[in-house]
C-alpha cells in the first residue's frame, strides 16, 4: 500500500554539546556534556512527518557501523518505513556537530559520510517514490539524487534546500518543484544575491524561480507563502526558544502532512508555523518533534 510520504534524504548521528555562547574563530568555550541523538534533515523530516500522524517512508543511506544501527532502530521505533534505508560497506554514518547557546541558537557542521553516496540509482530502486502523494527533498544529499527523485515523483514534490547547495541547481530541478521551502539565507543564496530584507524583496526574489509556489521560512517573524503573484505573511506565536534545531524540519513535514490532508498552502503554512515553534520548546533534534496534541499544549504552556 503506497505511503503518504516519502522522504528522501540524510540521516545523522547529531553530537551536540550546549554553550552559553557559539564560539567566535579562534575563541575555545567549555560546553555540557555531549549528547549523541538522531538527527539529519531527511530523518528529522521523516520523523517529523510520522508524528504528525501520516504513513512515511525514507530512502536513504547509512553507514555500517554503531552509528547506522542506532538511526536505523530510532526509525523503526518511530514507524517510518526502512525498506529503502540503504547501508554503504565501510562508509561512516552521517555526523552533525551541533553548538547550541543559551537563547536557542546553534550552528552545525555535518560530516556526510553515507548521506553522500546515495545515488539517482539507488532511488530509481525505490518505487514508494512514484507512489507516494508528497515526496519531501532537502539538500545533504547528492543533487544529482535529488534530481533523480523529483523525477520519479508522480504526487507533489516538496524540496527544502537546506544546506543551500554550493554548485550551481539545475533548472530543471526547480522547474520539477511544486513547492520550494527556503529559509531567508537558502533564498539568497539561490538567487546569487544578499536583498532578502524585507516582504517586497522576498516576493521579487521568488519571483526570480520557476517553482509554482515557495514558502520562505523566516524564523521568529514565522513565514511567507508566494504563490499564484500574492504573498501572504505567516505570523510566528511569540514564544522564547529553547533549541532551534530541527524546527525547520518539522515545519516541512507539517507543509507535507497538510498537503496529504488536502489543505491549501496558507493553511498549510499557519500549521507548519505552528509546529515549527513547539518544536523550538524542546532540546535536541528528534526528541523535540511533536505530535498535534503536544504542539498546540507546548504553545499553551509557552
Amino acid at each position: 500500500m503506497p505511503v503518504d510520504i516519502v522522504v528522501v534524504g540524510s540521516c545523522n548521528l547529531d553530537l551536540v554539546v550546549n554553550v552559553e555562547h557559539i564560539p567566535q574563530v579562534g575563541q575555545t568555550v567549555l560546553g555540557g556534556d555531549l549528547q549523541r541523538i538522531p538527527g539529519g534533515k531527511g530523518a528529522n523530516q521523516a520523523v517529523a512527518a510520522a508524528r504528525l500522524e501520516k504513513s512515511v517512508a525514507i530512502v536513504g543511506r547509512i553507514g555500517d557501523d554503531e552509528s547506522g544501527s542506532l538511526l536505523q532502530k530510532n526509525l523503526e521505533d518511530n514507524d517510518v518505513n526502512i525498506d529503502y534505508l540503504f547501508s554503504s560497506t565501510g562508509v561512516p554514518t552521517g555526523v552533525a556537530l551541533i553548538a547550541v547557546q543559551g537563547d536557542g541558537d546553534n550552528t552545525i557542521v555535518v560530516s556526510p559520510g553515507a548521506n553522500s553516496k546515495l545515488t539517482p540509482e539507488d532511488v530509481i530502486a525505490a518505487p514508494p517514490i512514484a507512489e507516494a502523494q508528497v515526496v519531501l527533498l532537502q539538500a545533504e544529499i547528492p543533487i544529482e539524487t535529488v534530481l533523480a527523485a523529483a523525477e520519479i515523483a508522480k504526487g507533489i514534490v516538496i524540496w527544502n534546500p537546506a544546506p543551500a547547495p554550493n554548485e550551481i541547481v539545475p533548472l530543471e530541478l526547480l522547474d520539477l518543484v511544486d513547492v520550494l521551502i527556503p529559509n531567508k539565507k537558502e533564498l539568497e543564496l539561490l538567487a546569487g544575491t544578499e536583498k532578502a530584507n524585507n516582504l517586497d524583496s522576498i516576493v521579487e526574489m521568488v519571483q526570480t524561480f520557476p517553482c509554482s509556489s515557495t514558502i520562505v521560512t523566516l524564523g521568529e517573524q514565522g513565514a511567507v507563502v508566494v504563490a499564484s503573484n500574492e504573498a501572504v505573511h505567516i505570523p510566528a506565536p511569540d514564544i522564547t526558544p529553547v533549541d532551534t534545531t530541527a524546527a525547520g524540519d518539522s515545519f516541512c513535514a507539517a507543509i507535507a502532512a497538510s498537503l496529504v490532508e488536502g489543505k491549501d498552502l496558507i493553511k498549510a503554512a499557519q500549521w507548519a508555523v505552528q509546529v515549527g515553534s513547539a518544536t523550538t520548546l524542546v532540546a535536541g533534534a528528534q526528541p523535540s518533534l511533536p505530535t498535534p496534541k503536544e504542539v498546540h499544549q507546548r504553545l499553551k504552556d509557552r
